[in-house]
């Protein structure tokens, strides 16, 4: 019978992800994968990444698209470029959710690197209904909508710049744990996000840019448009590039990962711990853990307060009920509702996975 309070004695996981299990001496399946993945990562040679985003880049005035939320593994991202003499577009997609101090960090980044940026601001009112839609139907995957809309930007910003290169600020650093209990990891699945947005919305999709799995076939092998992760590949602490990017670029720091948006702020901070039983921050400390970036007793002692702050979780719940055009009580009604993963709607999962499983083949 299973010990529902053991935890990993290696990093912070535990029973909160149902798929968890444990080796004799006690570490769970999640950090020994991840020190496998570092294991692997050590042959990858971040000068051959540099030369192949030039190489790729002949007919495009710039070497790669990078897109940008205003935190610090994408701005940090932005500085890695800048120093090995890369030239990036920069990319955000506004969703409507930022905080003023992610609009201020940037500006101040694409400022002091001198790199270009575009904005794309995303059809509010229509986008609005689609999140909405996805707070009602009770899925965990509540973030799949900006997902989706950050990858179809990018790859369409890439075409249209004869760009070959996304560069992203993905890294194991902070994010190389993430349970498949706590989201839908084949995301690009458009038969189970039309299915949500026409159950639970009255607006049919119009403006709202998607990326569904053929959209990533289409880019990928007709396309071909890479994505590439350089953070993965050299030695990256995020302390040491906070500090770079505080004393360097005047960037100021969050109070913790994901706070550049107010939404995702909440879902990830409240929502999905009240409603899920799922802490985020299980896994970010215990990828940091993996890369000795943070000592294992003083993660546990970081979680046993909350993951938010009661008066900020008010306030968001006011701004989330005026935009979404929902009320309070009906807002606090859906997160006292049972928590729903993707197998409760209709889903591509199998087609996905074929995908993906033809995808590997072709990468060997």
């Amino acid at each position: 019978m299973k010990n529902k309070n053991k935890v990993c004695t290696f990093c912070v996981m535990d029973y909160t992800d149902s798929d968890i299990y444990f080796s004799e001496s006690g570490r769970c399946n999640h950090c020994r994968s991840l020190t496998l993945k570092l294991c692997n990562d050590k042959n990858l040679s971040f000068n051959n990444l540099i030369y192949n985003l030039k190489s790729s880049s002949k007919d495009s005035f710039y070497d790669c698209i990078l897109g940008v939320s205003g935190g610090v593994d994408s701005c940090y991202t932005a500085v890695l470029l800048k120093t090995y003499g890369i030239n990036p577009l920069l990319v955000h997609i506004d969703n409507g959710w930022n905080t003023d101090l992610a609009y201020s960090n940037i500006k101040n980044i694409s400022k002091k690197l001198k790199f270009d940026l575009e904005i794309v601001k995303l059809n509010s009112d229509e986008f609005y209904e689609i999140q909405k839609a996805f707070l009602k139907s009770n899925i965990i995957d509540v973030e799949l909508p900006t997902d989706l809309a950050i990858q179809a930007v990018l790859h369409k910003k890439a075409v249209e710049h004869n760009i070959k290169n996304i560069v992203s600020g993905g890294n194991y650093t902070t994010e190389g744990i993430l349970p498949l209990k706590w989201g839908y990891h084949p995301y690009k699945d458009m038969k189970l996000y039309k299915y949500i947005v026409k159950k639970y919305s009255n607006k049919p999709l119009k403006d709202t840019p998607t990326f569904g799995f053929k959209d990533e076939f289409y880019f990928k092998f007709i396309k071909r448009i890479k994505t590439v992760y350089p953070l993965n590949i050299v030695n990256y602490n995020r302390e040491i590039a906070i500090k770079t990017l505080c004393e360097n670029y005047n960037w100021i720091n969050y109070d913790g990962k994901h706070k550049e948006s107010i939404y995702t702020d909440f879902i990830q901070s409240y929502l999905l711990p009240t409603k899920w039983n799922v802490d985020y921050r299980k896994a970010n400390y215990s990828s940091l853990i993996c890369h000795n970036q943070l000592k294992r007793n003083e993660a546990l002692v970081n979680l046993l307060s909350k993951p938010y702050s009661e008066t900020t979780v008010l306030d968001q719940k006011n701004l989330i009920s005026q935009k979404l055009s929902i009320s309070l009580n009906e807002l606090d009604e859906i997160i006292e509702q049972k928590g729903l993963d993707y197998t409760f709607f209709p889903n591509n999962k199998k087609k996905i996975h074929f995908f993906y499983t033809f995808y590997r083949m072709l990468k060997k």
